[in-house]
């Protein structure tokens, strides 16, 4: 006998974080009561993402291209790096600040315990663009956890090797706290007053 393809919806609705089971019911039910056509619409967006939708060659940000539009963009300041943990990292900045160079997207932190090293982070790629590249300042944009700031060392002591200026996100972000979650104003002046780190 087949499942029954209401508790199929519901169960494939669990999925997303922070949606439990009467979160996903009420999702269901709305969908099937009053949002058929915008239902229809969520199924072909998410098989097409799915398929779709891949990591920027340069950045490893989400593209459905092999290079991103940030990275394609001529009018961005290609010696400005900013380095992020998440795709969500990149849209917060995007919505709340005027940053106008490009980005690299780790897809995570060092993490030893959690068996999380160098390569896992493309940090390879990232050596590569700092030796090939015309790169003068990358701004460190990791969140201020333990593993973060761990991350954010590593990545100066990279930056050192390419004599590679390196700034970090100022005061307003609190310790322990993820970009993502930060409101746009706390976030703006953080970026805007980034401050040096090292030599």
């Amino acid at each position: 006998m087949s499942a029954d393809p209401f508790d199929e919806l519901l169960e494939a609705l669990r999925c997303l974080p922070g949606v439990g089971a009467r979160s996903a019911q009420r999702m269901a039910l709305h969908l099937l009561e009053r949002d058929r056509d915008g239902g229809q619409r969520l199924a072909r967006a998410l098989g097409t993402g799915m398929e779709a939708i891949q990591r920027c060659r340069q950045c490893r940000n989400f593209t459905a291209d092999p290079i991103c539009r940030i990275c394609r963009n001529d009018q961005r300041d290609g010696s400005l790096l900013c380095i992020v943990e998440s795709p969500a990292d990149v849209l917060a900045i995007e919505a709340a600040t005027g940053f106008a160079g490009r980005y690299f997207v780790l897809l995570g932190r060092l993490s030893p315990l959690d068996g999380i090293g160098p390569d896992d982070l493309g940090l390879d790629l990232l050596d590569q663009r700092m030796a090939q590249e015309d790169i003068e300042e990358i701004i460190i944009a990791t969140n201020t956890t333990v593993e973060g700031e761990a991350t954010a060392f590593y990545l100066q002591e990279m930056a050192a090797r390419h004599q590679v200026r390196v700034s970090r996100l100022a005061q307003g972000v609190p310790l322990g706290g993820e970009l993502e979650h930060t409101d746009r104003s706390t976030l703006a002046h953080a970026f805007s007053s980034r401050r040096p780190l090292g030599s």
